[in-house]
This record gives structure tokens, sequence and C-alpha cells, in this order.
């Protein structure tokens, strides 16, 4: 006679489900973190759908955000350490985050019209393959400070708009409007006909002293390891270089950016 197998029905648990830890785009699609990023996402009247407050945080900075989200109408919470702690997933969060949609590219339609709108030249920043997230931000920062009209980035092979390159940015991010492409050489082509002449950084270039940073331009910078790509450096009207006299080989790429930047903010608002 065989035996009839037995079978036990499995144990269940009613145990919380944690929650899946999330990368920095998936972070971004849901979270503005940090004080600064945050105040500045209120101010510029990003939509939001709810900001969580560390409980215990005080002082002038909180005071503004919760100003801003009761201006705007959105609904604020204040919350222990530990629940922001597990929706930051690791992010240094300062005791805020804003629940909001995630940050909307531009076209390079909306950066000319930046430039039209402040009647300027326009001024835009090409990234050719910048990787690390921080660089991004500086690069934000920076660009926003000297009144650069937009940064364009690359949709492939290249960091996009994360929370940590939002945290970098300190705020920039809401000012700065970036537009991200699929194709470099193309985008370069494309505003060569709208009237831009491009510059890229590398070693084989003009001295920037030498620099003459007038009219519509826009400047390349490339990846952090390798520089301009071949295409790219094929496709630019000139290059201008940093010179180095001393034992180092190259600049971070944010570092490098920043002085070009500038190079064109000194050009454009010369002292009287």
């Amino acid at each position: 006679m065989s035996r009839k197998k037995i079978t036990h029905p499995k144990k269940t648990t009613n145990a919380p489900k944690q929650m899946p830890k999330m990368t920095n785009d998936a972070l971004h699609e849901r979270f503005v973190i940090g004080r600064h990023p945050v105040e500045s996402a209120l101010e510029m009247h990003r939509d939001a759908n709810k900001l969580f407050i560390q409980e215990d945080s005080r002082g002038a900075v909180i005071e503004r955000i919760i100003a801003y989200a009761k201006e705007a109408n959105v609904p604020y919470t204040f919350v222990p350490k530990m629940k922001l702690d597990q929706m930051a997933a690791g992010q240094n969060h300062q005791g805020v985050l804003l629940m909001s949609s995630a940050v909307k590219y531009a076209s390079l339609n909306d950066l000319f019209q930046v430039a039209q709108s402040r009647q300027e030249d326009p001024f835009f920043i090409l990234l050719d393959g910048i990787e690390d997230p921080h660089n991004l931000g500086s690069i934000l920062r920076t660009a926003d400070a000297a009144g650069a009209h937009g940064v364009i980035i690359l949709k492939h092979r290249a960091v996009g708009l994360t929370a940590t390159v939002a945290k970098t940015a300190a705020g920039s991010l809401e000012r700065v409007k970036v537009a991200r492409v699929t194709n470099m050489v193309d985008t370069i082509e494309e505003l060569k006909q709208r009237g831009l002449w491009i510059f890229g950084s590398d070693m084989d270039g003009v001295d920037y002293r030498q620099w003459q940073a007038t009219g519509p331009i826009g400047v390349v910078i490339g990846n952090e390891g390798k520089g301009l790509s071949k295409r790219v450096s094929e496709h630019v009207d000139e290059k201008v270089c940093l010179p180095m006299i001393g034992g180092t080989e190259s600049l971070n790429a944010s570092v490098a950016a920043s002085l070009l930047i500038y190079e064109v903010f000194r050009t454009r608002h010369p002292l009287t």
C-alpha cells in the first residue's frame, strides 16, 4: 500500500515588508532631499505632494521651508528621523524631504528662450559624457552663479539628474534648465546652424587667457577620464586649454568647467 504524501501549509507572517532600496535615479523621481534643494524647489513652485520634516528640526531655513510650503498649499508633517532615514535610503537628508514629481528635462528651444528673455547672446555648457554626479551638480551650481542659459547632457553613458546631483547643486537645479540629448555631435551641428560658435576644452587648444569668449557660444567639457570624445573633438569650432605648470596632468572636470564658465562671465561683464 502506497503512502499518501502529506503536505503542510506554508507558514505566514505578518511582519511588515521592508521598502526596497532605490537607486539615486529612483529616489529623485520621488523626493527632493536636503534643506537647500527643498527650499529652492518650493520657492520655484515645483510640483510637490507632501513635505516631511524631522520632528526636532529647527532654524531659519526650516522656517522658510515651512513658509514656502504654506504659500504653495503643500501639506507638511513632522516625522521621526528613522522614517526619513528609511525614505532617503542612505542619502543625507538634513531633516527634510519633499515628495515631488521628477525634474523635467528641457528642450534646446527652452534654453534659447532663457537667453531671449534676458536679451543676451546664448551661452550653453555641453557635457560630453560626465559620469560623476558630484561633478554635474557642481557644474550646475557654477552655471547658475555665472548666468549661463542652460546645460546640455547626454542621455546615455552619462549621469542624469539624480538625487546626488540635486544635493550637490544646492538648489541650482531648480534654476538652470538642463536638456538631455542622444547625440552630442548632432546637437553641436544644430547649435552651429542656430548661430553658436562651439568651443571644446582640450589640452591642444589655445590658452584660455587668449580666448575671445564673445557672442553666442557653447562650451563643451569632456569626460572625467577621457576628455572630449574623438567625434566631438572633430566637430567643435575651436579648442581652448587651461595651462598647467605644476605636476598635475589634468584638472577635475567641474573645476575646469568653472574656470571656463567664469572666463565667459568676465568677458561679458567687464569691470567698468
